[in-house]
C-alpha cells in the first residue's frame, strides 16, 4: 500500500476541519486547489500517437505554492536563473529568529510583521557590512521567509543567503575569506532593536490587530510589558559555515526557497482520526522520531503556513536586487576573475525542460515509443 499524500489528507479530514474551523480566503483556496490537484478539476493535455493512435492524458496540476506537488518544477527553473548571479567566492547562512512570545501577534498581522522582519534583518546586513569595523563594503544577499518549525508548528524565521563579501565606495572588491565578518551578538542586538523599533511604530499607528490568543495585547499596558519582555530576551540568530563554491550555493538555495510546511516524504501513515509524519527532535541531535496528531489539528497547522496573497516570500537585497545585479555583478566577476555561470533551462520548452531534469520523454508514446501528436487543451465544463 502506498503511502498517504498531503491531498490524500486533505480529502479525508478537510470537511471534518470545517466543521470546527474558518479558513481565511488564502488557505480555503490553498486547500481547495491541493484537494483538486491533477484529478482533472483545472483540465487536461490529451495527446494523440501519430503511429499507434494510443491516447495519453495528463492533467493539470493547481500551480499552488503551497502544494507539494507543484514545487518541483518552479524550484529547479529558479535555481537555474540564479546560476547567473553566483560568484566564485565565500558565502554564508544567516538565519533570523523571533522570540516566541511574539508569535500571537504576529500571526494576527502576517503581512506587516513579516515585512517588519524582512525589513529589520536587511537592514541590519547593510548597516553592519557597510561598517568599516566590520567589512565596510556593499554586500549582496537573499532572505526567504519560513513560518514552520519541523512539527509544523509556528516559527517565522528568515533564512539568509548572504555574499561573503562586497563592493567598497571604491569599487574595490573586499572580503574576509572563510571567516564569518559579522559578530553574531552585535548582529542579534542591532536586529532586535530594528524589530522593535518596527514594531512599535506599526503600534503607535494603530495598525496592529489582535485576535485570538493575542486579543489581550488591545490592552495598552499588556503590550507594553510584551514589549519590555522583547527587549530583556535574549535574541538568537545564527551563522552556518561558508559554502565551498558556487556550485554548492545553487544546490543548497533550493532547499530553502520552494520549500513548504511539509513535503510527502515525511508523511508516514494516516488512518481514521490520526496522520503520523517525521519531525526532527532538534533536542537529540537532530534525529528524526515520528509524530502522531489528529488529522483536523494536522490540516490547522498546514494552513497556518499558508502566506498572505501576494506576498513575495524570496527578496534580493544589495548587489543581487534586479536593479542593479547586472552591472555589479559584472564588476564583482571581472574582480575576482570567476566565470560566469550559464543558466541550462532558459529558453526551452517544457518537454525538453522535463527531459533535462528528470530524463521524462513526454512526447514519446509509453504504448509503441512512437511521436506524440501536439497536445490539446481540454478544460471542466462549468455548470
Amino acid at each position: 500500500m502506498s503511502k498517504p499524500t498531503v491531498q490524500d489528507i486533505f480529502l479525508r479530514f478537510y470537511p471534518t476541519y470545517l466543521e470546527t474551523h474558518t479558513p481565511s480566503p488564502e488557505q480555503a483556496k490553498a486547500a481547495h486547489n491541493i484537494m483538486n490537484c491533477k484529478k482533472g478539476a483545472y483540465g487536461a493535455n490529451v495527446s494523440v500517437c501519430e503511429d499507434c493512435g494510443a491516447i495519453q492524458i495528463h492533467y493539470n496540476s493547481c500551480r499552488n505554492r503551497c502544494c507539494p506537488m507543484c514545487q518541483a518544477v518552479p524550484k529547479e527553473m529558479w535555481m537555474d536563473a540564479r546560476r547567473e548571479d553566483v560568484l566564485d567566492a565565500p558565502y554564508f547562512h544567516l538565519v533570523f529568529t523571533l522570540p516566541e512570545i511574539l508569535n500571537p501577534v504576529i500571526y494576527s498581522n502576517q503581512k506587516l510583521l513579516y515585512d517588519n522582519l524582512y525589513n529589520a534583518a536587511s537592514a541590519t546586513i547593510s548597516e553592519l557590512a557597510a561598517d568599516p569595523k566590520h567589512l565596510g563594503a556593499s554586500v549582496g544577499y537573499i532572505c526567504i521567509l519560513h513560518t514552520w518549525g519541523s512539527e509544523m508548528n509556528y516559527h517565522p524565521h528568515i533564512h539568509t543567503i548572504l555574499l561573503g563579501g562586497g563592493l567598497t565606495a571604491e569599487n574595490k572588491w573586499k572580503d574576509n575569506g572563510s571567516e564569518f565578518f559579522l559578530p553574531i551578538r552585535v548582529v542579534s542586538k542591532v536586529f532586535r532593536g530594528k524589530y522593535m523599533d518596527g514594531l512599535k511604530q506599526l503600534w503607535e499607528a494603530g495598525k496592529l490587530e489582535f485576535h485570538g490568543t493575542a486579543e489581550k495585547y488591545r490592552n495598552h499596558y499588556v503590550f507594553k510589558e510584551l514589549l519590555d519582555s522583547c527587549y530583556n530576551t535574549e535574541w538568537a540568530p545564527y551563522c552556518k559555515k561558508a559554502f565551498n563554491g558556487g556550485q554548492s550555493v545553487i544546490s543548497y538555495l533550493g532547499k530553502y526557497t520552494h520549500r513548504i510546511a511539509i513535503s510527502n516524504h515525511r508523511i508516514i501513515r494516516m488512518d481514521e482520526d490520526t496522520v503520523t509524519f517525521s519531525v526532527k527532535d532538534y533536542r537529540n541531535e537532530g534525529q528524526w522520531k515520528e509524530k502522531t496528531i489528529s488529522g483536523v489539528e494536522f490540516i490547522r497547522r498546514f494552513l497556518m503556513h499558508v502566506p498572505p496573497k501576494r506576498f513575495v516570500r524570496i527578496r534580493h537585497y544589495g548587489l543581487l536586487c534586479s536593479r542593479s545585479k547586472g552591472k555589479k555583478l559584472t564588476l564583482c566577476r571581472n574582480l575576482l576573475g570567476c566565470q560566469k555561470y550559464l543558466s541550462k533551462l532558459r529558453g526551452k520548452e517544457m518537454p525538453e525542460i522535463l527531459s533535462l531534469l528528470y530524463g521524462l520523454q513526454v512526447c514519446v508514446c509509453k504504448s509503441c515509443g512512437g511521436k506524440l501528436g501536439k497536445p490539446q487543451l481540454l478544460m471542466p465544463q462549468r455548470c
